[in-house]
């Protein structure tokens, strides 16, 4: 009889011994899309890409808008034009999508590259602030997307960000 209280009570300590260890567990949930909406580094990685690529992205504005105008023209004008200036036009329309669509692939290439470098810094410096903050406030976990649900008890996202506004 004293055997199995004894058992029982083991089995219960033993039940009850994950539940006092995960007590003890500190968890922390970050947004990471909102850290790089928010921070102030994403606004500066924002403007300096604009600032990089708004020449290019005008020049190609300008040339879409010339393959407008040559179009039109042709709409308006081909039934009284030769039909060698007529094949002259479609050609150099042609010509002139084919040279657009080329330097539209490459901006985005271009563009496309550029964005990860700066997206690559950002995220280099968010580690290491959710790192520093996790080893400070002795978190045992800090977790991002996909969660399917996280409170705001342990939402760090918003330290984050102010930690982030700190730095150079």
């Amino acid at each position: 009889m004293e055997f199995k209280v004894l058992r029982n009570f083991l089995c219960m300590a033993a039940l009850l011994l994950p539940i006092a260890a995960a007590a003890e567990i500190k968890v922390g949930y970050l947004n990471l899309s909102e850290i790089m909406e928010k921070s102030p580094q994403a606004e500066t990685a924002a403007k300096t890409l604009e600032k990089e690529f708004s020449y290019r992205y005008e020049k190609l504005t300008a040339a879409r808008d010339e393959i407008v105008k040559f179009e039109e023209t042709l709409t308006k004008d081909g039934a009284v034009m030769t039909e060698t200036r007529r094949s002259e036009l479609e050609k150099e329309i042609l010509s002139k999508k084919r040279e657009y669509i080329r330097q539209q692939e490459e901006l985005k290439e271009d563009f496309n590259i550029r964005r990860s470098q700066e997206m690559g810094s950002l995220q280099k410096s968010v580690n290491e602030v959710v790192t520093g903050l996790a080893k400070n406030e002795k978190y045992d976990l800090v977790v991002t997307q996909p969660v399917l649900f996280a409170s705001e008890r342990i939402d760090i996202t918003q330290r984050v960000l102010e930690e982030l506004q700190k730095l150079p």
